[in-house]
């Protein structure tokens, strides 16, 4: 287990030794998993979410698929888990066993009804096990019986409304987990708080269709000659995880505290959801890329950044960035620049002229004798295409740099 300073943190009233927790998912299933998990470093575990016996479930095969990015694996993941396949008994068993076991470790129980009362039943048992902490999973993007999963948070109302029958059947805090599937999610968040919800955590994954077989004509998954469009996950869907998390920081009326969720693997990432206003975080995909040791990493991570920082607590940053975070027509339009060029250790690709002239300002000249672009500053839109196809990255070749007295660049019209 990595040793670690400066990394407590306060979350909805409960004291985590770190700020980092399995979410609610395969990774989180038994409590013999989450053991090895909490022998990793992970500070808390928000276990996998727990439904009545009364529902059957069955999980299809197989259950999830990758997306490839070229020869990055596991960029996306697509599954089609629904809640625990597991008797009811033997999940209130294994939080039981988890808070007894580790209690320094802060253990939360997700759950799903489908009625009012399963809402309330399995709140109950839930605090009975002595749990630190509930998550209402709102948000599911494939379950398909109305009422339950993200058709909840698609219906406003029955949030505020299942987070109030918890709320008055428990005492331990109350988390809402929300969709990403939706137009707004500082809605059903507004709605949570009005029930009587003690944080949000967001976000689930994104309704997606991670791609299409060109010989069957089957989605992916491909469940026997059937897909269907369910939760993503990954690398690719922290943005709209940030963004969600920084909406929700933003909004001056709800004011509860926010555990994020989406695409984290790096310590880098678990800062950028705190600056953006996370106080906690959760994880799955990456720990399904690279198993529990992936926390090692992070904690160390966040130990350096909060040493070099000269910070007592890892909550003195959160929310940091959210001052700057602005719509864009407060952006100083005044200010200028252009993209400029290390040549001294350009390979000669060509890449940026090509990107440049197909997609950029035109602003490039290729020197076919030295394989060098040629930059004209005045016609350079500093959109920075170049940089992204550029294979040199370590450091960047390509950077920015502000021009002084440079005006916009208004193109000309094409006729």
């Amino acid at each position: 287990m990595t040793t670690t300073k400066n990394l407590g943190i306060s979350f909805c009233g409960i004291e985590f030794e770190n700020p980092v927790m399995l979410s609610s998912s395969p990774v989180s299933n038994t409590a013999e998993m989450v053991s090895r998990a909490f022998e990793a470093g992970f500070g808390g575990v928000v276990y996998k979410s727990i439904g009545s016996d009364d529902v059957k479930i069955v999980h299809p095969s197989p259950r999830m698929a990758s997306y490839d990015q070229g020869p990055h694996k596991l960029v996306g993941l697509q599954n089609v888990e629904q809640t625990s396949d597991r008797p009811i008994r033997d999940n209130f068993e294994d939080l039981r066993y988890l808070k007894r076991t580790w209690p320094t470790k802060v253990v939360v129980s997700s759950i799903m009804g489908f009625s009012k009362s399963e809402w309330r039943t399995l709140a109950l048992a839930s605090e009975d096990a002595g749990v630190d902490m509930l998550e209402l999973n709102f948000s599911c993007p494939h379950m398909t019986v109305e009422g339950a999963g993200m058709k909840v948070s698609h219906a406003h109302a029955l949030v505020g409304e299942f987070t109030n029958i918890v709320r008055n059947a428990v005492k331990i805090p109350i988390l809402a987990k929300l969709t990403p599937n939706i137009t707004d999610i500082t809605e059903p968040a507004m709605h949570a708080k009005n029930g009587g919800a003690d944080g949000i955590s967001t976000i689930n994954t994104v309704a997606a269709l991670s791609g299409v077989g060109l010989e069957d004509h089957v989605p992916l998954l491909n469940v026997y000659g059937k897909g269907a469009m369910s939760g993503y996950s990954g690398p690719a869907v922290k943005p709209i995880g940030l963004r969600c998390i920084a909406q929700l920081g933003l909004h001056r009326e709800l004011g509860l505290p926010l555990s994020g969720i989406g695409g984290i693997e790096t310590w880098v990432d678990v800062l950028e959801y705190m600056l953006c206003g996370a106080s906690t975080v959760q994880i799955t995909t990456g720990v399904i890329h690279y198993g529990y040791r992936i926390v090692e990493d992070i904690l160390e991570g966040l130990s350096y950044y909060a040493e070099a920082r000269g910070l007592g607590s890892l909550s003195e940053i959160v929310g940091s960035a959210l001052p700057n975070i602005v719509p864009t027509d407060r952006f100083d339009l005044s200010r200028q620049g252009v993209a400029c060029y290390d040549l001294e250790r350009c390979v000669g690709c060509g890449q940026c002229y090509i990107v440049c002239h197909d997609a950029g300002g035109q602003c490039l000249r290729w020197d076919g004798h030295a394989r060098r672009p040629v930059v004209d500053e005045h016609k350079c839109l500093s959109c920075m295409v170049c940089s992204f196809v550029c294979p040199i990255s370590a450091p960047p070749l390509i950077t920015y740099k502000e021009a002084p007295n440079k005006p916009p660049v208004i193109p000309p019209v094409s006729v």
